[in-house]
């Protein structure tokens, strides 16, 4: 499962996207790669959700996910449309169990120390921290890092500008999830030059807190 990870790890950012029409999936995915984030988790909350998974990881240069995946049934249908990686809000030994049957990695939502020692359990060892803003932030990413050494987190939720340097500072933290690049109105509105711009700002503020580690 190491393909996908190296990908979201690589990026250090996860646009978390919501489409309402799959016709929008390949101008969007045309926006992500233009401003240098060849990677996005598609959430499953709208019809258009599998046809854009589809249309966005045919173009090949992309690592595309599913995200809010709560059912068999769903996992089922993002591997059939392509997605390499399967995020949940919470942990499902169903859901987990699926993914590993389809080969994809699974990256359930845990915030506490038993759901985490349960992922661990279905061996698992990254995990979606959601909705990490308030479920203590990077200071509870931090507190339990400590007794899991190994644990990789994907902090969602709550996640901006703002705060970004806070979770990639943390040696845990894989990667961030975050929608503020990826704006509904914006991707409803067409505006995928302003996405782009937002997803190069994006870009630079993560390689910027990346190398700015540890400093004022």
């Amino acid at each position: 499962m190491s393909g996908p990870l190296d990908a979201l790890s690589a990026a250090g950012l996860v646009p978390v996207v919501v489409l309402d029409a799959a016709a929008d999936a390949a101008p969007l995915a045309a926006a992500l790669v233009g401003g240098g984030l060849p990677v996005a988790e598609v959430t499953f909350r709208t019809e258009a959700a599998a046809e854009a998974v589809r249309i966005m990881a045919a173009r090949g240069d992309m690592t595309v996910g599913a995200g809010t995946v709560l059912t068999v049934q769903q996992v089922d249908d993002a591997v059939a449309a392509g997605a390499s990686y399967v995020v949940s809000p919470g942990l499902s030994r169903a859901v987990v169990e699926r993914c590993h049957e389809k080969g994809v990695l699974a990256l359930p939502g845990a915030v506490t120390a038993t759901e985490i020692q349960a992922a661990l359990e279905l061996g698992l060892s990254t995990l979606k921290f959601f909705p990490a803003g308030t479920s203590g932030g990077p200071a509870a990413i931090a507190a339990l890092a400590a007794p899991f050494a190994g644990v990789r987190f994907v902090p969602t939720g709550g996640v901006g500008p703002e705060n970004l340097h806070d979770y990639l500072a943390i040696p845990a933290v894989a990667a961030v999830g975050g929608s503020w690049m990826v704006p509904r109105d914006r991707i409803r509105g067409g505006d995928f030059a302003g996405i782009t711009r937002l997803t190069s700002e994006a870009v630079a503020l993560a390689s910027g807190s990346a190398v700015g580690e540890g400093t004022p």
